[in-house]
């Protein structure tokens, strides 16, 4: 099968436990104003490539991934779902750890056939890292353009699964360096009996010069970097409500 890839990582050291291949899929549902790759969004803007052409470039370098394992991140990967369980699978024959870098915003319980596919999908994931945008409906809306009620519904499905889940968090100030909701975000954390750790992201600029390369207006124009403090205050924010 082949599918739309934009690039790889060969030793990531941020996306999953160890050192992981990072694949990085092409196409993205979510406009996220904060997004740094606004390069990944269309589909049509990367070559196809074979799932089996990323498995050889993993066995390649296995050594290196012996306490890792191949990610998928992106972009979003579920838009490509049939193409990641078959990579996944065939990760997982070999005995390669598989990690879902996702939003979840994709899940969708009313698509009988889409849930079929996921139930696949999660007998080879071994670790997924959820990315919540913002917890609050109207506010995900604004920052995202889509509803966060699916991203709810997959956190839900990978407990039910008992997949350990990663919580990823991007702190913006003004839209979710806010002590209502991060204390919020730490108390839905507190309900999921498959959570393993918290990633607060702090804000940052870097990708600004692709939206100027792209042609695109940068949506936050000059929102400042969050600094180290305020990224320590809100994880302590996050940490204290799910110890509540």
């Amino acid at each position: 099968m082949e599918g739309y890839i934009h690039s790889f990582e060969s030793f990531g050291t941020v996306d999953g436990p160890g050192v992981r291949f990072v694949v990085f899929f092409q196409g993205c549902p979510m406009r996220c104003k904060y997004c740094h790759n606004p390069d990944t969004w269309n589909m049509a803007d990367a070559a196809l490539t074979e799932t089996d052409t990323i498995i050889e470039k993993i066995e390649r370098n296995r050594s290196f991934y012996r306490t890792g394992g191949i990610t998928a991140t992106g972009g979003e990967p579920l838009m490509q779902i049939d193409f990641l369980t078959e990579l996944f699978t065939k990760a997982k024959e070999r005995g390669i750890h598989t990690c879902l870098d996702t939003s979840g915003i994709l899940y969708d319980e009313e698509k009988e056939e889409l849930m079929e596919k996921f139930e696949k999908l999660f007998l080879v994931t071994d670790l997924a890292m959820l990315d919540i945008k913002h917890i609050e409906e109207k506010a995900h809306r604004e920052l995202t353009g889509h509803s966060n009620r699916n991203v709810f519904a997959f956190a839900k499905a990978l407990k039910r699964a008992r997949i350990p889940v990663w919580i990823r968090h991007v702190v913006v100030p003004g839209i979710t360096f806010d002590e209502q909701e991060l204390t919020e975000l730490g108390r839905f954390i507190k309900t999921l009996s498959n959570f393993e750790k918290l990633e607060v992201l702090p804000y940052h600029t870097m990708g600004k010069v692709k939206y100027e390369n792209l042609g695109i207006e940068y949506p936050l124009g000059d929102t400042p970097q969050l600094t180290k403090e305020e990224a320590d205050y809100a994880r302590k924010l996050i940490e204290t409500a799910m110890e509540g």
